[in-house]
């Protein structure tokens, strides 16, 4: 007598029939091809690579970089830059960069770019002067360009980074004066500095600081980032000073981030008429840095934006 089909014979059927009906659901379209690729110098031992991001019909989920048919790094695709580290000084490179999407689909690579290491300089310790005059003009809600005058160096000048807060989000040449930043966001401050490098990787110090707002989004609301943040050093002490947001109602509390963690909450009572001012007791030896921004609670209990960051070294 033959059985009747158990359950787990009919639910093992069942998936077996979805799974051959959704085949034709498999992602096998890959993403677009990386654009816009370059490859610089930043030092005789490293290559800056950026590439413009690439599109794909579900997501682009990472980037691989090869060096003349070798994989040399793997990014997540959320990023469009990379430093090759580990180069010989005076040597031909090449480099293409090929888009990744979550199914393990590949992009056609780039186009090849060629970069020349510069010869190496070993006994050069000196670093190259701070650049100087930094400007910034925002272009639209997620881009804008900068500009600043030359520094200087015993050697030569290779390479100008960019920096956002404390990260490095760009790097031109050497003979370049001017970067073009994209993939902000609408309605953030940004904070920008600039460090030059010569061949032998010495950076300058940091260039004065450029403060930029993106327009907000199409139907969001002013940037309730506090503004004119200034920090000043005495010995033991840091001098904080700001204007608050404008709000619907008392801001009565500030939270203070030191490097990227929160440090202290704070509260008033009754929120300062004018500027805001809070004097932060430093304990560290002399030569510790700093990066200090803040943000506003609002009164509806959320937090607000966060500043412009500000950089000081403890006296």
């Amino acid at each position: 007598m033959q059985r009747p089909p158990t359950l787990l014979a009919l639910t093992a059927l069942a998936a077996l029939t979805l799974t051959a009906c959704g085949g034709d659901d498999k992602d096998t379209e890959a993403p677009t091809t990386p654009s816009g690729v370059t490859a610089q110098a930043g030092s005789a031992t490293s290559v800056h690579v950026m590439w413009e991001p690439s599109t794909d019909d579900k997501a682009v989920t990472g980037y691989e970089v090869f060096q003349k048919g070798a994989k040399v790094k793997t990014l997540p695709g959320t990023k469009t830059m990379v430093d090759v580290d580990g180069l010989k000084p005076s040597t031909a490179y090449s480099f293409t960069v090929r888009a990744r999407d979550a199914a393990g689909n590949l992009s056609e690579p780039s186009p090849a770019k060629a970069v020349t290491t510069p010869a190496p300089t070993p006994e050069d310790k000196k670093a190259p002067t701070r650049p100087s005059g930094l400007r910034g003009e925002v272009e639209g809600q997620r881009a804008v360009t900068l500009q600043w005058r030359p520094a200087a160096d015993n050697t030569a000048v290779t390479s100008y980074d960019i920096y956002q807060e404390d990260s490095r989000i760009h790097t031109v040449t050497g003979a370049e004066t001017s970067a073009k930043v994209t993939g902000l966001r609408p309605g953030t401050v940004y904070s920008f500095t600039v460090r030059a490098r010569d061949a032998a990787d010495n950076s300058s110090p940091d260039s004065e600081t450029v403060d930029l707002t993106t327009p907000a989004a199409s139907g969001e609301g002013p940037s309730t980032a506090p503004t004119d943040l200034t920090a000043t050093v005495h010995k033991g002490s840091i001098d904080l000073s700001w204007s608050p947001p404008k709000a619907d109602g008392d801001i009565e509390s500030h939270e203070l981030f030191l490097n990227g963690k929160p440090a202290t909450t704070i509260v008033w009572g009754t929120m300062p008429t004018g500027k805001a001012k809070y004097t932060m007791t430093v304990t560290d030896p002399p030569g510790t840095r700093y990066s200090i921004k803040l943000r506003a609670k609002l009164p509806d209990g959320k937090w607000g934006d966060f500043s412009a960051q500000r950089t000081v070294i403890v006296r």
